[in-house]
């Protein structure tokens, strides 16, 4: 839907009333992923009024609608309308205002979501946030969510906003370093500079800024420093993502995390560190011993990416031509299918994806999820494939499983199974994530 066809919508549910100049300027703008911040540089006006302009905005079509509509959701709000229709109850009439689209193609869940999908759903002020401090000098940005939480697609969009400010973008995924350069700090330090380089089309020259002498860290600094920052005027946006695999590597993560904070620290005493923007993209908390002071995860902006809550749940259902009026999809269904997986994103996106290609009724979904005849039978053997090779991993998730409440963990097999995804950590306590993971776990616990 376009910003023309949205307006032409909420100018036919406010009849006789219109939105003013700066009203519809601050739509527009919103639409296309615009913040309140970014609309008053572009447009002249101050920031504190254009928000306000923005509230008053979003409560004038909250009360023409009868729902509340957000910046965040008023595109699911509108798609939904063009699908239904609605009564116009001042002309008695049942009136679709623009004609339903054909439904996009539909994408097989798992991998992180093009920058182009139809299928993101935003999580409310996350993205906005994550733009504004990007645009900061010296920022850094840590994305903290169990596995196939999206962590991924919020990354690439951030990277997108950066390149729409004309930066330098740059990323790196841990998972792509081999064994061999993760069992040495030296080596690693070489390949990662070395991939920020390839990355921007720039010669190597790591011989011209290494130097044994000072150290591998030091030649890293001073290669970033003197070659890679000074390249373009350009911010540069590194982003790194993966970066709980480190975690794994101790000789490695306790020297290069404490070297993130000091690039980013180092904004605050040399302007060409302002140029340099992080993006820490990782599963869990480190379980590494770290200085408080010298620790990337206690300082920039964090960002924790939680479940869907209902409202986004009908979104993404409505994302995929699902109609909560139709009287085999109802509501009553979706608030039950989002408690079972409570609110995964995954889980809910390979859900939705089945029900529009035919493959399940969401009755039979909702009877089969914890089963091996179900649609997540794959998705859960991976995990108890992994949990018989990792015996004491293994022994730890059961007593969660099978207590009537939470459970106290270790620090590292905890923190293991929370990135995992397949518990919740209150404290030092753990109860499973979900009642898919309770169920399908409990039925094969002998098995692991």
């Amino acid at each position: 839907m376009t910003v023309e066809e949205a307006l032409a919508i909420v100018d036919t549910v406010l009849a006789p009333e219109r939105l003013s100049s700066v009203q519809e300027l601050v739509f527009r703008q919103c639409w296309v992923g615009q913040t309140y911040q970014e609309i008053a540089e572009s447009s002249g006006y101050d920031a504190d009024y254009i928000r306000v302009v923005g509230s008053k905005l979003w409560q004038v079509i909250s009360n023409a609608f009868g729902e509340k509509i957000t910046k965040n959701n008023i595109r699911a709000v509108l798609r939904q309308r063009v699908r239904q229709g609605y009564r116009d109850e001042r002309y008695g009439s049942e009136a679709v205002i623009i004609d339903e689209h054909q439904l996009p193609i539909l994408e097989f869940p798992g991998s992180a979501l093009p920058l182009e999908s139809p299928f993101y759903v935003e999580r409310q002020y996350i993205e906005e946030r994550s733009y504004e401090e990007i645009i900061k000098p010296g920022a850094l940005v840590r994305i903290k969510a169990p596995e196939k939480w999206g962590k991924t697609s919020l990354m690439v969009r951030i990277l997108a906003y950066a390149k729409s400010n004309s930066y330098r973008v740059v990323r790196i995924n841990f998972q792509q370093a081999e064994s061999e350069v993760l069992a040495n700090l030296d080596r690693f330090l070489r390949w990662f500079c070395a991939n920020i380089a390839q990355q921007l089309e720039l010669e190597s020259k790591l011989d011209d800024y290494w130097d044994l002498d000072l150290g591998s860290k030091v030649s890293c600094t001073t290669y970033l420093q003197g070659y890679i920052l000074t390249q373009d005027n350009s911010p540069l946006v590194i982003a790194m993502d993966e970066v709980h695999k480190l975690f794994e590597y101790p000789i490695i993560a306790q020297d290069f995390l404490p070297l993130l904070r000091v690039w980013h620290e180092e904004a605050n005493n040399l302007d060409i560190w302002e140029r340099l923007r992080l993006i820490v993209v990782y599963s869990t908390e480190i379980y590494i011993p770290l200085n408080l002071n010298q620790s990337p995860f206690n300082v920039g902006l964090p960002i924790w990416l939680g479940k869907f809550n209902l409202e986004q749940t009908q979104d993404f259902a409505f994302r995929h031509g699902l109609d909560l009026s139709d009287s085999e999809f109802k509501v009553e269904n979706l608030v039950q299918l989002r408690a079972m997986v409570d609110g995964h994103p995954y889980l809910l996106h390979l859900a939705f994806y089945s029900i529009r290609t035919g493959k399940v009724t969401i009755e039979q979904l909702l009877k089969d999820a914890p089963t091996s005849a179900g649609i997540y039978s794959d998705y859960l053997r991976g995990y108890l494939t992994t949990l018989q090779k990792h015996s004491e991993l293994a022994k730890v998730f059961k007593e969660v499983i099978v207590a009537n409440g939470a459970v106290r963990l270790e620090v590292i097999p905890a923190y293991k199974l929370e990135s995992m995804g397949l518990i919740n950590l209150h404290g030092d306590m753990a109860t499973p994530s979900c009642d898919l993971y309770r169920l399908y776990f409990c039925d094969h616990i002998n098995q692991f």
